[in-house]
């Protein structure tokens, strides 16, 4: 940086301009991450488009900028000031745009469907409310409020607007905590729900009195504190649970759709919130309706369509978007005599909107959008569904089209969900990936399951045994009995369900037992779920269940048997991921219509030899670490997740030169182990693109480019003892040209001594590419060869590092590399801008943390080191440590600084930005306990800085 200020300062004054709004904008920038952040812990509020693309902007303006600079100090003669100037100028002029454009008058975020659009927030009956609820809150005499309203009214919206204003309020932060109840609770599950929503330990047992004991004790012990219980539906006595309202500082509000439960419950101030007004109707409609303009005719039917939903904003909403798009006026005019005769009869304001709802389902002209959204209705009420999951069960449940691949079918069920989403039937959290769905709205899909399709549904209720046996009528389509707490069925039960297509009995953890004679009618099963229960066997009925098409027992620990599946030839998914199973199945050789395969558990003995040649449709496989034939793997054609293990590099080899003639393996999590090779315990890893190697593996391999293949999408590669030699880049040349690479790490490996050679010329290093300019993460443990990240070839001045050569890493651990004398090159360094945390310990040899390596004859060892973004740095037993850099550090965005154990350091070179003043966001500087008289003799830049910087000091160990 200094470099550069030095060449442009004598250009004109847009120069400094240019840096002051560089600053501002990074400024703005972490600003609005913060609020993003912030904001992805609430409520499911959507970032607007022009905030995305600003950030893209501005990242890419801070780059160009940063791009600049190097540019200059790489070639700083050759660089015209008429050239310099002219970007300058450039720069200045887009720089100062983004910082206008960086202040989002009307915020940050699209206004979800929960929330009702800007109207609802800024009308001036919900303001006064707001008002009201506010001033309660503030008042240390008032303990309880209730905010009461029909449902659909906007409750919940002014409930969560209070919650979010109270997190930045000191009077309360942080205990500030939401929860909200089903209308089928009890204590024991409600303790549950508040012992998670504030992140404390309670016991499972049943006795409700001592849970009430400790919930009390764990509140009291918060201090002030507000609890809000949305959509409470009958009285809850607060003292059972372990709520006193007279504790100090304690605050209860709640949101119901009735004003007796709020005067039950004690609340001594009661707000209402009434239905829209016939402008404030027609005003939220349009806005939904997102029309630019309607003609005279069509805006009197829609006027007249809105009267029909009776000022309630969640009728509107859902109206607006079952009608969006349309434009002829013949489809206005069918909409409208469609809707009126879906509410002819329906005088009752409260229950009127169910017709409201029922016509926007009734307009999901496509079947298979309509057969999704009741599907979400087989999830719990007020359940975070799982997106992804989500989409998986409609493949299972076959509600959708085929498709080709595992991608298009999921590419079909995320086009399927926002379909649903923009007519307001379902809620999508992008943040978190979630699904969600109104109570009002699952209320009207159960509706509708009542008769065809045909449901039952009794999810989340804590139900202790199965519905009896007059509740399973021969009509059943579907059943779910997920998130209860069945024990037990009783041996002679055996529904008869002939139409019977799935059955849920997922997440009832205290399930061991199921009767042979369960299944024997209700032979039509397609999708039976029996996830996360206790169950130890299942009934050899099972063998029988011949139409079945997904069988998942994943999370199932104590299961130990699964009867014979040959006759189960239609079975496209079978998971048993996590069961104790010691062999496979029987008969699964015989699933050659199997696509998703999960068969990571741990007590699996062996694969057969030859299953996985038979199962070529499978588009998913996990398989334990310890098991595998990779020449089964290389067959499978159809292959687009593999989780699992190879036996040798060469096995790799043929893997990834088979899946790149089909270009279908979008995710992998391979471990190379030598037969023999145990690699731990079985654990499912998220999806991802990982390459492990594992022990000594690479050892009888030569450092041929045709012959160490790894993936080009890579995103993370690991190495522990593998037999790693020499150069990592001359095992895999293809990693100077790895755009996907995120992290790496490498442990254990005796021979290794650097990660990439510099040549002696520029144009051989030009041919190598750029390596690891997309690495964010770098690990190097026990590496007691190990002399330096990069290593040059020849004497004399090299060619300078690749730019953008590590220029994305932000996380560099490095941990028992016992030669190394220097970490990082100053040629290296400014390539760092990204750079977060450093972390060094038990480098014995460890002379210099930043140091000249004598290859650049124009760099100064006195020169400065800015590290822009460096957050966290760590020095630990570190006993030949003399210096961190030889000029000052210059890093104002330094959090926390660790040394121990380096007491040959004498200086600190930290750079206090001229000021007598810490910097701004630096929170601690630990030592060790008895290394007080070290610190008091380091040396420091600036004359004040030992006395600013002592406040900061705490000792440890």
């Amino acid at each position: 940086m200094d470099q550069l200020l030095s060449t442009i300062r004598g250009l004109d004054g847009n120069t400094q301009t240019l840096i002051r709004k560089i600053e501002l904008l990074k400024s703005l920038e972490a600003d609005v991450h913060a609020e993003l952040q912030n904001a992805a812990h609430l409520s499911p509020k959507k970032r607007k488009r022009e905030v995305e693309d600003w950030l893209i902007n501005v990242e890419k303006n801070i780059r160009e900028f940063e791009s600049l600079e190097q540019e200059v100090q790489s070639n700083i003669r050759a660089y015209s000031k008429q050239n310099l100037a002219e970007q300058v100028e450039r720069m200045t002029k887009e720089v100062a745009e983004l910082v206008e454009q960086g202040n989002f008058s009307g915020g940050l975020f699209i206004e979800d469907n929960e929330s009702i659009g800007q109207l609802l927030l800024t009308g001036p009956e919900f303001l006064q409310n707001f008002n009201d609820i506010w001033a309660s809150l503030m008042d240390d005499n008032v303990l309880s409020i209730g905010i009461y309203g029909m449902g659909g009214v906007g409750k919940t919206t002014l409930a969560k607007r209070a919650h979010d204003k109270l997190l930045n309020e000191s009077k309360y932060m942080p205990h500030v905590f939401w929860v909200t109840i089903s209308q089928e609770f009890s204590i024991y599950k409600l303790q549950n729900y508040i012992s998670q929503a504030l992140k404390i330990g309670i016991s499972k047992e049943s006795d409700e009195k001592k849970r009430t004991a400790e919930l009390f004790q764990a509140l009291k012990n918060m201090g002030k504190f507000v609890l809000i219980l949305d959509d409470v539906s009958k009285h809850i006595d607060t003292e059972n649970i372990g709520i006193l309202l007279g504790m100090d500082g304690c605050k209860l509000v709640i949101t119901s759709r009735s004003l007796e439960v709020c005067h039950q419950m004690g609340c001594q101030k009661i707000i209402k919130v009434n239905t829209f007004s016939e402008k404030e109707s027609w005003e939220l409609f349009s806005k939904k309706l997102d029309c630019v303009e309607l003609s005279p005719e069509v805006e009197e039917i829609c006027k007249k369509m809105t009267k029909r939903c009776s000022g309630l904003p969640l009728a509107l909403v859902t109206l607006a978007g079952s009608t969006r798009g349309m434009t002829d006026i013949h489809e206005w005019r069918d909409a409208s005599e469609e809707l009126d005769e879906s509410c002819m009869g329906q005088a009752d304001m409260e229950n009127g909107v169910l017709p409201i709802l029922m016509y926007a389902f009734n307009r999901l002209k496509d079947p298979k959008l309509k057969s999704c959204f009741l599907y979400c209705s087989l999830y719990p009420e007020d359940y975070d569904i799982p997106r992804d999951e989500l989409i998986a069960n409609f493949i299972s449940e076959e509600l959708m089209d085929t498709r080709l691949s595992r991608r298009a079918e999921f590419d079909q069920g995320h086009a399927i969900l926002n379909k649903l989403e923009k007519a307001c039937l379902v809620e999508i959290w992008t943040d978190r990936e979630v699904v969600k769905m109104h109570d009002l709205i699952r209320d009207m899909a159960l509706t509708i399951t009542k008769h065809n399709p045909r449901y039952m549904v009794k999810a989340g209720l804590e139900l202790t045994e199965i519905p009896k046996i007059q509740n399973w009528t021969e009509d059943l389509d579907k059943v779910s009995l997920m998130d209860n707490s069945i024990h037990d069925i009783s041996p002679d039960t055996s529904p008869k369900c002939p139409r019977l297509s799935s059955l849920i009995l997922s997440k009832n953890y205290l399930l061991k037992f199921i009767p042979e004679c369960f299944f024997e009618q209700i032979r039509g099963l397609c999708v039976l779920n029996l996830s996360e229960t206790s169950i130890e066997q299942l009934p050899n009925s099972i063998s029988d269940l011949e139409k079945l098409n997904a069988l998942l027992l994943g999370g199932c620990g104590n299961l130990v048997y699964v009867p014979p599946l040959e006759k189960l030839r239609l079975l496209r998914q079978l998971d048993l991921t996590g069961t104790s199973i010691e062999e496979v199945p029987q008969g699964m050789e015989s699933l050659t219509n199997l696509k998703i395969l999960y068969l990571i558990c741990c007590n699996l003995k062996i694969m057969p030899t030859g299953i996985l040649h038979r199962l070529s449709h499978l588009q998913e496989l996990t398989l334990p670490y310890h098991v595998l034939h990779p020449t089964d793997v290389e067959g499978l054609k159809q292959l687009e997740l593999f989780d699992g293990r190879l036996n040798s590099v060469s096995d790799l080899n043929r893997l990834i030169k088979s899946q790149q003639s089909e270009g279908r393996l979008r995710s992998y999590h391979i471990i190379i182990k030598k037969p023999g090779e145990v690699f731990g315990y079985d654990e499912y890893y998220p999806p991802c693109k990982v390459v492990h190697f594992g022990n000594d593996c690479l050892a009888d391999y030569s450092l041929d480019v045709e012959d160490n293949l790894l993936p080009q999408d890579i995103e993370e590669l690991l190495f522990e003892g593998s037999g790693l030699s020499c150069c990592l880049l001359d095992y895999f040349p293809m990693l100077n040209n790895a755009n996907d690479l995120k992290k790496c790490d490498i442990a254990v490996e005796d021979k290794i001594e650097c990660i990439m050679r510099i040549s002696s010329t520029e144009e051989e290093q030009q041919s190598c590419g750029v390596p690891f300019q997309s690495l964010e993460d770098l690990a190097l443990y026990c590496l007691p060869n190990f002399i330096g990240l990069l290593k040059w070839e020849g004497g004399g001045a090299a060619a300078p590092l690749p730019r953008g050569a590590f220029s994305q890493l932000k996380m560099l651990y490095i941990y028992d590399c016992g030669k190394m004398t220097m970490l990082l090159p100053g040629s290296l360094v400014q390539n760092l801008h990204n750079l977060q945390k450093l972390d060094v310990s038990n480098c014995d040899e460890m002379e210099e943390i930043i140091g000249d390596d004598g290859r650049d004859p124009t760099a100064k060892s006195s020169a400065n080191v800015t590290l822009p973004k460096l957050k966290d740095l760590s020095l630990m037993n570190l006993s030949k440590l003399k210096s961190i850099c030889k000029g000052t550090m210059i890093c104002d965005s330094i959090e926390s600084i660790s040394i121990f154990n380096c007491t040959e350091l004498k200086k600190f070179p930290l750079l206090l930005d001229g000021q007598p003043s810490a910097p701004r966001f630096l929170k601690d500087i630990k030592i060790g306990r008895d290394e007080k008289q070290w610190w008091e003799s380091l040396e420091w830049d600036h004359p004040n800085a030992h006395n600013v910087l002592q406040p900061l000091l705490r000792l440890y160990w």
